[in-house]
C-alpha cells in the first residue's frame, strides 16, 4: 500500500478498524509502573495485560515508563518516542487468523546511562508502585560457583563506590530505594518477568547481595518493607522481522518500525505480594496465587525444555525454526517422549492444570505455522538456560533411578555444537553465548576426555561424577562424533519406547 500512516497518537484514528486501538485517554495516563528492559517479551506480556486492563477501565495510574541501561536500548528508545511510544502487537494464530492491536501503556522512556538521575527519581516517585525486569538470566550477575550476587563484576564495583551513577539494575533499585526510604515513601514491589524460576527470590537475592555490600542499614529496610513476588510468565515472541514491518505496511497501511509479533496463548501466574498496590491484571486473565511454584516448574520443565531439546537437536540438523521441527515427525514424537517419560514424572501437581492437555497445547503452540522462532534464539545464551530448564529434570531422574537418554543425547549434541559450531551440513551456526569460549574449549577436548565438556561444573554441576549418566552420555558422544546425524540416535530412542 502506498503512503502508509506513520503510528503516532495523532494518526490514531486514521487508522483502519480491523486494527484495535486504545480506548482511554492516554494524556491521563500516569507512570505507575517502571520497566527495566523493554524487549518484545515485555511488550507481548506486561505492556499487553497492561493495556487490556486500561480499556476495561479506569485504571490510568498504571502507565509504564521503559528504561534502558545501556546503548543497544537506544534504538528502541528513539523508535518509541518518534511513535509517542505506541507500537503495535500482531498476534498469529495457528489457522492464519491475524489480530492486530496498537499498545498504548507505555508512556514514556529513559536512558539510563544518558541520565541516571532521572532514572532513579522516576522509580523512587511516589507515582511508581511497581519497577518491573525483564533482563534475561544472564542479568541477575549471579556468582555461577557460589550462586551469590557477583560483587567481582566491574559493573558492580563501580556501582558500589558511585552510588547516585549506578550501571547494573540492582544498583538503580538500591539507589532509588534509598531515595523512597529516606523521603518516607512506602517502598515499590520488585516484580521479575524474566523466564526464571523463583524469579522473585533470585531477585531479591541480588538485590539484597549488593545493598548489604553498600548499605548493610539500608539492606535491612530493603529486606523488612520490600515485596518480590515469584511468577510465571509465558508467551511464544520471535524477534520483529522486516517481514513483521512489511506486513504492517504492505497489508494494513501502518508503518511501525518496531511491531511485536507474538502467538495468541499468554499466560501470567503471579504470587499476590505486592507492598504498595498492584494492577488488577486478574481482570484480564492474570492468575494470582499463594504459591507459583508448581506453575513454573510445569513450564520451566515442558515448555522451556522442550525448546532446548528442539533447539540444539534441530539445529544440528539443519532446521531453522521450532515449528519446521514440530512438523517433522521424529522431532514432534522425540519431543513428545521426552515430556512423557523424563519431564512429567518429576513435575508436582498442579491445581488446576491437565498436563497431557498442557502438553497438548505446547506441541499446537510449537507448531504454529505462522510464528517462525527461530532455533537460534532458542539457542541464545543456553549455557545460563540448560542448567534451569534440563539438568534440575536429569538431575531428579538420576535419583529416582528415571530414564535419562533423551536429555543425554541433548547434552551430548551440544557438546558436538558447540565444539564444531557447525551443523551435520557444515554451515556455520549462530552462536551467542557468554560462555561461548569455555563450552568451545571443554568440548573440543573430547576426542581426548569423553567427559571434557561435562566438567564444566558452573554449567553441569556434579553430572561428570554420576556414573550412570556419565555412561550413557560417552555412549552417545561416541555415536555423535563417529556420525553427526543426530537423528540416527533419536531414532534409536524413539523405537526403544514405542
Amino acid at each position: 500500500m502506498s503512503n502508509p500512516i506513520p503510528l503516532s497518537q495523532e494518526n490514531l484514528q486514521r487508522l483502519p478498524d480491523s486494527i484495535a486501538k486504545p480506548t482511554y485517554d492516554r494524556s491521563k495516563l500516569k507512570t505507575g509502573i517502571v520497566h527495566i528492559g523493554v524487549g518484545g517479551f515485555h511488550r507481548s506480556h506486561e505492556a499487553y495485560y497492561t493495556d487490556a486492563l486500561m480499556n476495561s477501565g479506569d485504571f490510568s495510574q498504571w502507565g509504564i515508563c521503559g528504561v534502558g541501561l545501556r546503548e543497544p536500548d537506544r534504538k528502541i528508545a528513539n523508535v518509541l518516542e518518534q511513535q509517542d511510544y505506541l507500537y503495535t502487537l500482531i498476534v498469529r494464530h495457528p489457522g492464519g487468523k491475524i489480530e492486530n492491536r496498537v499498545i498504548g501503556s507505555l508512556v514514556d522512556f529513559l536512558m539510563g546511562i544518558d541520565d541516571p538521575q532521572a532514572v532513579i527519581d522516576r522509580m523512587a516517585s511516589p507515582d511508581t508502585k511497581i519497577v518491573s525486569l525483564t533482563i534475561t538470566e544472564g542479568g541477575y550477575n549471579v556468582d555461577a560457583d557460589s550462586g551469590e550476587f557477583d560483587m567481582a563484576n566491574p559493573e558492580a564495583q563501580h556501582d558500589l563506590q558511585n552510588p547516585q551513577q549506578p550501571k547494573l539494575a540492582f544498583g538503580y533499585l538500591t539507589a532509588a530505594l534509598r531515595q523512597r526510604r529516606d523521603k518516607g515513601i512506602p517502598a515499590f514491589t520488585v516484580q521479575s518477568c524474566d523466564n526464571i524460576q523463583h524469579n522473585g527470590n533470585l531477585t531479591r537475592k541480588m538485590v539484597l547481595g549488593f545493598a548489604r555490600q553498600q548499605d548493610p542499614e539500608l539492606a535491612q529496610w530493603i529486606e523488612r518493607e520490600v515485596c518480590f513476588p515469584n511468577a510465571m510468565v509465558d508467551r511464544i515472541t520471535p524477534v520483529t522481522t522486516a517481514a513483521d514491518i512489511s506486513y504492517l505496511e504492505q497489508e494494513m497501511g501502518l508503518q511501525d518500525q518496531w511491531p511485536v509479533t507474538c502467538e495468541p496463548f499468554c499466560q501470567w501466574v503471579i504470587e499476590d505480594d505486592f507492598c504498595d498496590g498492584r494492577p488488577a491484571w486478574e481482570n484480564v486473565g492474570a492468575q494470582f496465587v499463594p504459591d507459583v511454584t508448581p506453575y513454573e516448574k510445569m513450564k520451566i520443565r515442558l515448555l522451556n525444555a522442550g525448546h532446548s531439546v528442539l533447539g540444539i537437536l534441530g539445529s544440528i540438523y539443519g532446521h531453522q525454526t521450532i515449528d519446521e521441527c514440530v512438523s517433522d515427525e521424529l522431532f514432534a514424537t522425540y519431543l513428545r517422549q521426552f515430556m512423557d517419560i523424563e519431564a512429567t514424572p518429576v513435575l508436582d501437581a498442579v491445581e488446576g492444570i491437565d498436563l497431557d492437555a498442557y502438553k497438548d497445547t505446547l506441541i499446537e503452540r510449537f507448531g504454529n505455522p505462522n510464528i517462525k522462532d527461530k532455533l537460534s534464539r532458542i539457542c541464545l545464551e543456553s549455557s545460563s538456560k540448560l542448567p534451569v530448564f534440563l539438568i534440575p529434570t536429569i538431575t531428579e531422574n538420576l535419583e529416582r533411578g528415571g530414564s535419562i537418554q533423551y536429555a543425554a543425547l541433548v547434552i551430548a549434541t551440544w557438546c558436538w555444537y558447540s565444539d564444531q559450531e557447525v551443523n551435520q551440513y557444515n554451515k556455520e551456526l549462530e552462536i551467542i553465548d557468554g560462555k561461548r569460549a569455555e563450552l568451545h574449549q571443554a568440548a573440543a577436548a573430547t576426542r581426548d576426555d569423553p567427559l571434557s565438556f561435562l566438567r564444566l561444573t558452573s554449567v553441569f554441576g556434579e553430572l561428570a561424577k554420576n556414573e550412570r549418566f556419565a555412561k550413557v552420555y560417552t555412549e552417545m558422544i561416541d555415536k555423535i562424533y563417529e556420525n553427526s546425524d543426530v537423528s540416527l540416535q533419536m531414532r534409536k530412542i524413539v523405537k526403544s519406547n514405542q
